[in-house]
């Protein structure tokens, strides 16, 4: 009798355990989500906004849906990168530790935009306002983070208001903050916001060069400008792809 009175209370205990990690991963995924949307705009100096951050204490998974990257002052598109969703996996233990370990990301169908042209672009701008930031914060390490299927609309200037829509390579980041250093969450983002850049920037002029090459489709106006403008838009957006991987 005593032997089924205490299976009864163990079970009892673990199922209000359970419920208890459950009840608290939901508050953390709304705690995580202002966290986001509260550290994310002082890092990178644009807004940004996060639909929901739903969080499994249980498993150490995650996934942010409807994250959106809002565009420096001054420019016309309204937002920068937008993620339908992405999952992330932590190493659960390490919470509590002095370093966060984040076994993977995978970020999904992100729509990127790339606006501007020789005097600067929205994607620069923002990695110049990264770059401004002292590294300073919790330490993380991130084993591999991946964006696969992305799209990039391009708003070149000079193209007579015209938008092309290019897909992006996978972009793939590994062994990001591993030994005892680690990275800060500031780190992360320039490495990452570097890699998309980057990576934005090369696609980009080698649109931009096919596009010269067939410029009449465009109109006998936006023929024009491409034509006479092609080489240095080119050469400028070349220069963007150095500075934005160093």
């Amino acid at each position: 009798m005593m032997r089924k009175l205490f299976l009864s209370v163990v079970i009892i205990l673990v199922v209000l355990i359970v419920v208890a990690v459950i009840v608290v991963g939901f508050f953390l995924g709304t705690i995580v989500k202002t966290g986001m949307e509260t550290v994310g705009p002082k890092i990178t100096q644009v807004s940004i906004k996060v639909d929901a951050v739903n969080l499994s204490l249980l498993t150490g998974s995650a996934r942010v849906k409807g994250l959106v990257v809002g565009n420096p002052e001054g420019y016309k598109t309204p937002q920068a990168i937008s993620v339908g969703s992405a999952t992330v996996s932590v190493n659960p233990f390490s919470v509590l530790s002095d370093k966060i370990v984040v076994r993977s990301v995978r970020v999904e169908a992100a729509e990127i935009t790339f606006e501007g042209g020789l005097g600067g672009n929205n994607l620069s701008k923002i990695m110049d306002n990264v770059n401004a930031i002292a590294k300073t914060g919790r330490k993380i390490e991130v084993d591999d983070f991946l964006i696969t299927g992305a799209m990039v609309h391009v708003n070149l200037t000079g193209m007579s208001g015209k938008e092309m829509t290019l897909p992006l390579p996978d972009i793939h980041l590994t062994n990001l903050g591993q030994g005892n250093a680690g990275i800060t969450a500031t780190d992360l983002t320039r490495r990452v916001l570097g890699a998309i850049t980057a990576a934005t920037v090369k696609v980009v002029a080698s649109a931009t060069t096919d596009i010269g090459k067939g410029a009449g489709n465009w109109g006998r106006d936006a023929g024009k400008a491409v034509g006479q403008d092609m080489n240095k838009i080119t050469k400028g957006i070349g220069g963007l792809f150095k500075k934005s991987t160093n």
